[in-house]
């Protein structure tokens, strides 16, 4: 079963993300990015889904670490974000991304479909 990292700081998000994913996958949840990049030493996952908006270090700063380490760099990470914005979709894949989703979840099926094809990449 493959692990899927969930680096979220909303707990609300998180138990969503459980709920919806814990069947098919096995999770490990962060609520910082200190917090992941310090676990995912330990545990590397198959796939991160990474909240833009966290307190200390952002998502953005994240990706920049995972993208250095060469432990990770090659593991697909997808935008969890509240950042809808025109542009913003582009701007995320463009800063190293394998896919973007928007919150709040609504469509169960375009959060399974995005992992799914993170993970074939």
């Amino acid at each position: 079963m493959s692990l899927i990292a969930v680096v979220e700081d909303n707990a609300d998000n998180r138990l969503l993300l459980q709920a919806i994913l814990e069947d098919s996958y096995s999770l490990v949840e962060y609520d910082t990015g200190v917090a992941a990049l310090e676990g995912m030493a330990n545990q590397v996952p198959d796939l991160i889904l990474l909240d833009i908006s966290l307190p200390g270090m952002d998502g953005l700063a994240v990706l920049q670490h995972v993208r250095a380490d060469a432990r990770l760099s090659g593991i697909p990470v997808i935008a969890l974000t509240a950042h809808a914005m025109l542009g913003d979709r582009e701007s995320f894949l463009a800063a190293g991304f394998n896919g973007y989703l928007t919150k709040p979840i609504i469509d169960e099926h375009l959060l399974l479909r995005t992992i799914a094809e993170g993970l074939t990449t």
